[in-house]
């Protein structure tokens, strides 16, 4: 539909409020989500990682960072944040043999709120 009607060929991961409200309440970094909300991200992937994939990430790690792997759903807390960090998507896609794209717990939060507005929890 993007490339249709506005000319753009970009890969987009789409999840349904259920799945969007699981991935919220999956996050296995409380504390990170608590204390420093805008630096931990959450990754929509177009695909669950092969088992493995998790270590195989972790291992990729430069710094302080941190990840975790929940079905289709990567979990990043950047303590020193995202900007100076080594840890890029690229290197994250590389590592787990998907695409994705990633956004931080504040906006993770604001979307599930705007779920909740049009699609009230069962």
């Amino acid at each position: 539909g993007l490339e249709r009607h506005l000319g753009l060929k970009v890969s987009v991961c789409v999840r349904t409020a259920p799945e969007w409200r699981a991935a919220i309440a999956a996050n296995p970094f409380p504390d990170a989500a608590r204390d420093d909300p805008g630096r931990l991200l959450v990754m929509a992937l177009k695909a669950a990682p092969d088992p493995g994939a998790e270590a195989a990430l972790r291992a990729r790690i430069p710094g302080r960072e941190q990840a975790a792997i929940v079905g289709c759903h990567a979990y990043l807390v950047y303590p020193d944040g995202v900007g100076p960090s080594r840890l890029t998507p690229t290197i994250i896609e590389r590592a787990l043999g998907t695409q994705g794209t990633a956004r931080n717990w504040n906006t993770c939060r604001k979307l599930g709120a705007m779920l909740d507005e049009v699609t009230p929890p069962a």
